[in-house]
């Protein structure tokens, strides 16, 4: 994709369909006139003089407990410089959505028009009644220091510029982690630290109160070593001026234990790691280029202990493993700030977190068999789901210890699982997803390309690295719509009708009939059939020459099924596919079965459909807890309908007895753990977050799954096809552009699965 084409793409993302990134919406019931007199007048009054009488109803009362205020000035925004506050405000709305999305904080970002550093202190003591918390955003330095520095002591709730402090509590994390990896002593390691902006001189400080010493660290900033005896230096510069007679990167890098880049990129020469220490620590961190590149640091030196700001390489220095954390700890015991030992907390927590086993679900999502603490995972990953029961829980605990909270948290089992159930209000499950897939990218072969949303998804999955697509369809109308949407990348276009496409279809079709003779299909037949895009796609999958197949969106399902079925059939000990739907909802996954092929399964199909449903679920990575549902409950029918389920579950409970299946059960029985338990307390799914449905028939599993999705705007990835041979999935017709890209990433991981499966059969045997 051209520089030009990104750019268009990015303005479209945020002015489209509505503009910016988020918005307000109402927590109360507002249909009827009597909520609207409770919401507005006169009911509004009632609140109103509690609060006037104890000012800390507010967090009783209204949002104010759970709301941050990200403020800037756009003196210094990301790598745009002083850009002004107008244009920083996309940037604050992306932190905004950074802090929804992984700690269920609401945030209002505000932009304040002044570089004057009283005026800036004043807009944000005047509007912080508003707020729980307040994060600075892109001031530049050494005002930033200053304003900070003001409001902490003239604000009594958490106030953080994360500029400075996110990259310093991430960093030390993985600095303590690394340092002890290397056998050495944090006090005793010579650290040099490339920039002296914000960011580098919080790090440094904080880097200190872990144990460094700072004879043993030598900054430098554009002028190359800030020395004692350089004139006019900041107070922060002086703080880390050395006495070494030394000017350049070069003569500090010698014998350094740690290299810390806040920088720019490819300041840093193989030279230069080849003279530092034993064991050397790197974290070159600027973005989106570090100092020195990842593959040419770890070539030079292979005791090196490597970190960078970058998603594609091991240890990732990412702020979003702080700053939505830090303040969810500290707006849940009401903290007056955030300290030292908030801080300090954050750090251990997170290096601690790196050192215990990693979930099934983070090794899958980073294609890793298992992740173990070592030099390549000296931190956690970013998609770490204990993150929001680790970092809050430190942070809250360090505010009650060092005197700052105002509602100290007394049941931590019961604080522990709220902060998972907010775990399940956003797609992290679709990150994981993409972020997999784009690991070990598979040839896909979409059958449609010649439509128009068919395509851009292809251009979406290539461009991002999550498959290598295969295009099929008329080639001119390709060719055309690959210009209109500035699609110029060199891929196989292939039109099955085209005459130079005649040798792989008749061999194809030779293939096809030798399979199919003894069934009434001739020679002429198969050759025919293979013009047909989506018996050409299927034996292109048969054939090794694509690895998935994607099709479905300008065709009714059935049509699209049966040749998948004849050509490509069902995997060994499978009598019937069936397929499930991901839906994202607010309570978290939920997998749907069977959605789109089985009309009314017998119950020795139900009881397959559930544990083909068990295996997908665990390869996202996640334990299987699935319900059978009915109109009714634990027999409380005798109709066969019920009793199909009944029977299933009994043939699921004598053959797979590990497994957690129940029913028959009412699907809010199944979702309401409190109710189940009340009425149900043998039922093998109580004290369990069900997360897969099993409906007794097609009509009541595709009603469902399209009700979810229409009603409740949950996304939807899906329908996923169970039982087949080889990697084949079918979309609903007129799937949109994303639902397209999630079941491309699906049919990517499919193959990953499968082809891991074939390795270690061949060679168990």
């Amino acid at each position: 994709m051209s520089e030009e084409s990104k750019r268009r793409e990015a303005l479209i993302y945020h002015a489209k369909p509505t503009p910016g990134k988020i918005k307000v919406v109402p927590t109360k019931k507002y249909a009827s006139q009597r909520d609207l007199s409770l919401a507005y007048s006169p009911g509004v009054a009632a609140p109103c003089l509690e609060i006037e009488k104890d000012i800390d109803a507010a967090y009783k009362y209204t949002a104010k407990g759970n709301l941050v205020a990200v403020i800037s000035n756009g003196t210094a925004v990301l790598g745009l410089g002083n850009i002004g506050p107008e244009a920083s405000k996309p940037v604050m709305e992306g932190k905004g959505l950074l802090f929804k999305i992984f700690a269920d904080i609401d945030v209002f970002d505000i932009e304040v028009g002044t570089e004057n550093v009283e005026e800036f202190i004043q807009t944000v003591k005047m509007i912080a009644p508003t707020f729980g918390g307040i994060n600075l955003e892109d001031i530049k330095a050494p005002e930033a220091f200053e304003i900070e520095r003001r409001l902490k002591e003239e604000l009594d709730i958490p106030v953080m510029h994360d500029d400075q402090h996110g990259t310093a509590i991430i960093s030390a994390a993985a600095l303590l982690n690394a340092v002890e990896l290397s056998e050495k002593k944090l006090g005793d390691v010579k650290i040099v630290i490339s920039g002296a902006g914000a960011a580098a001189i919080s790090c440094s400080r904080l880097y200190q109160a872990c144990g460094a010493t700072r004879e043993n660290m030598v900054m430098l900033d554009s002028k190359g070593v800030i020395r004692n005896d350089r004139a006019s230096l900041t107070s922060e510069k002086a703080e880390f001026a050395t006495d070494r007679k030394i000017d350049t990167l070069d003569e500090a890098m010698k014998d350094a234990d740690v290299f810390i880049g806040l920088s720019k990129a490819d300041i840093v020469t193989p030279d230069m790691l080849l003279v530092m220490a034993k064991n050397p620590i790197v974290f070159a961190m600027a973005n989106p280029n570090p100092e020195i590149k990842y593959d040419i640091a770890v070539a030079t030196r292979k005791d090196i202990i490597m970190a960078t700001g970058r998603s594609d390489h091991p240890n990732q220095v990412n702020n979003v493993l702080g700053f939505p954390f830090i303040f969810r700890g500290a707006l849940d015991v009401r903290a007056t700030k955030i300290n030292e030992a908030m801080k300090m907390a954050a750090v251990q927590a997170l290096a601690k977190l790196a050192k215990e086993p990693v979930p099934e679900q983070v090794n899958i999502a980073y294609g890793e068999t298992r992740l173990t603490f070592g030099k390549d995972y000296i931190i956690p990953k970013p998609f770490d789901p204990r993150l929001i029961a680790e970092v809050p829980p430190a942070v809250a605990k360090a505010a009650m210890e060092s005197g700052v909270a105002k509602k100290p948290i007394t049941d931590w089992e019961k604080y522990t699982d709220v902060l998972l159930e907010r775990l399940g209000s956003d797609n992290k499950l679709v990150r994981l997803l993409l972020n997999r897939a784009k690991l070990n990218p598979k040839r896909v072969v979409f059958a449609e390309a010649d439509q128009l949303d068919v395509l851009k998804a292809a251009q979406i999955v290539h461009e991002d690295g999550i498959a290598i697509p295969i295009l099929l369809g008329r080639k001119e109308t390709i060719k055309t719509l690959m210009v209109e949407i500035e699609f110029d990348a060199n891929i196989l276009v292939i039109d099955p009708k085209e005459e130079e496409e005649n040798d792989r279809k008749n061999k194809y079709a030779k293939v096809y009939w030798e399979q199919r003779k003894r069934r009434g299909v001739t020679y002429y037949s198969a050759q025919r059939l293979m013009r047909e895009r989506n018996y050409f796609a299927a034996m292109m999958v048969n054939e090794g020459d694509a690895d998935a197949l994607i099709s479905g969106y300008s065709r009714n399902y059935p049509t699209v099924v049966k040749p998948m079925l004849e050509l490509i059939g069902m995997a060994n000990g499978v009598s019937k596919v069936a397929t499930t739907n991901l839906m994202m909802t607010k309570r978290g996954p939920l997998f749907l079965s069977d959605t789109s092929i089985n009309i009314d399964p017998d119950s020795k199909t139900l009881a397959k459909i559930t544990q083909m449903t068990s295996n997908v679920i665990k390869m996202f990575g996640l334990k299987p807890v699935l319900a059978m549902v009915s109109y009714s409950n634990f027999g409380s029918s005798e109709n066969e309908k019920a009793s199909k389920i009944r029977e299933a579950v009994s043939i699921l409970h004598r053959n797979n007895p590990e497994m957690d299946v129940d029913g028959e059960l009412q699907t809010d029985f199944a979702l309401n753990d409190e109710m189940l338990r009340e009425r149900f307390p043998f039922s093998k799914l109580v004290g369990k977050k069900v997360n897969a449905l099993i409906f007794p028939n097609l009509d009541s599993a595709n009603i469902t799954y399209k009700l979810l999705k229409e009603l409740n705007e949950a996304d939807s990835i899906g329908p996923i096809m169970m039982g087949m041979r080889k990697p084949v999935h079918i979309l609903q017709l007129g799937a949109s552009v994303d639902e397209i890209v999630n079941m491309t990433a699906i049919a990517v991981i499919d193959a990953q699965h499968k082809e891991k499966r074939e390795i270690e059969n061949a060679e168990s045997k």
